[in-house]
């Protein structure tokens, strides 16, 4: 397991902290692995320096919608849980928690972010704003009742995730990610393996 320290445990899974500390819920436990020994597909998905909504709408070859869960704006600061559904059968493909500044980024670009119509990565490479992505830690989890729920997993089922960084180019940090994939069951969008919330 990567040497992270508890100050940096926190630090990393903090939106996701977040989001299970509103629901009213305990947070499950997180084990942080090395990124080569995610096992595929899941480590084709997260082990990259690059936005998930363009690599999961590769993978899937179908446009993302995204589905807003919570959304908190007290500028400059949006804090938002979303889904990542395809969109033609709403399959979850990613739940993410996310804490965004605004103030780091141009107009063109917070706008739509504070408007919560696309996805992220979708608006970022829409407006060819160039950027950083920068992986902090990869991890797996075991799927409690709320992520069971949300990515049409099994109580139990393996989860995996990572924390992740967006940055300006200058090194400026404008987002703050934790992501998590559902089951490759899930994942494959066949809507016969798949359960309605």
């Amino acid at each position: 397991m990567p040497a992270i320290l508890e100050s940096q445990r926190a630090v990393y899974l903090a939106p996701l902290t977040s989001f299970y500390n509103k629901a009213g819920r305990a947070f499950p436990d997180v084990r942080f692995l090395h990124g080569e020994v995610v096992p595929d597909p899941y480590r084709h998905l997260l082990v990259h320096h690059s936005d998930m909504t363009p690599r999961l709408q590769a993978f899937h070859g179908i446009q993302l919608d995204l589905d807003v869960l919570t959304l908190a704006l007290e500028e400059p600061l949006l804090v938002r849980e979303v889904l990542l559904r395809r969109s033609d059968n709403h399959a979850p493909v990613e739940f993410g928690a996310i804490s965004i500044h605004l103030d780091q980024l141009p107009e063109r670009v917070a706008d739509p972010i504070r408007r919560a119509e696309r996805p992220l990565g979708g608006i970022l490479e829409a407006e060819k704003f160039k950027h950083l992505s920068a992986p902090r830690a990869y991890f797996e989890t075991k799927a409690d009742a709320l992520m069971a729920k949300l990515l049409h997993a099994e109580e139990g089922q393996r989860l995996y995730g990572r924390c992740n960084v967006l940055a300006l180019v200058t090194g400026e940090v404008f987002a703050e990610i934790v992501e998590i994939l559902p089951p490759v069951d899930a994942l494959d969008g066949n809507p016969s393996t798949l359960s309605t919330i």
